[in-house]
């Protein structure tokens, strides 16, 4: 993720931790479990580096409030189907040109010990 218009900013939010009811079995989809979530963003533009002003870059605060949102808002079957809507909506509500959304099951519904299952999209605004 580079973008030299904004300095190479990059704001990330890591391991936000959300109980969600995502999955193929109807027991992920009803009992749900714990995930957590991790979004690096580039912004647009952001004069915050030298004003040290809110307006001048991306609030997190609202990044994280619009994550737990769609992550809880809506029930789907696939990782992949959740990392999509998260980025996109990203992309379509806040001053981002470059997001990308990991989404990570910490104890996934499998017969082997691991440290858990994710998957990740990376999207760009288009220009």
């Amino acid at each position: 993720m580079s973008h030299p218009e904004t300095g190479d900013v990059i704001i990330t939010l890591s391991g936000v931790e959300l109980h969600t009811n995502h999955g193929v079995t109807d027991a992920e989809q009803e009992l749900g479990q714990r995930m957590l979530f991790d979004v690096e963003m580039v912004p647009d533009q952001v004069s915050a580096t030298e004003t040290d002003d809110i307006e001048g870059t991306v609030d997190y605060g609202a990044v994280t409030e619009y994550l737990a949102g769609a992550a809880t808002g809506v029930r789907y079957r696939t990782l992949e189907r959740l990392v999509t809507v998260i980025a996109d909506g990203l992309l379509e509500r806040f001053p981002v040109v470059e997001v990308r959304v990991r989404a990570t099951k910490p104890e996934p519904p499998v017969p082997f010990s691991m440290d858990g299952a994710s998957v990740e999209i990376f999207r760009h605004r288009d220009a």
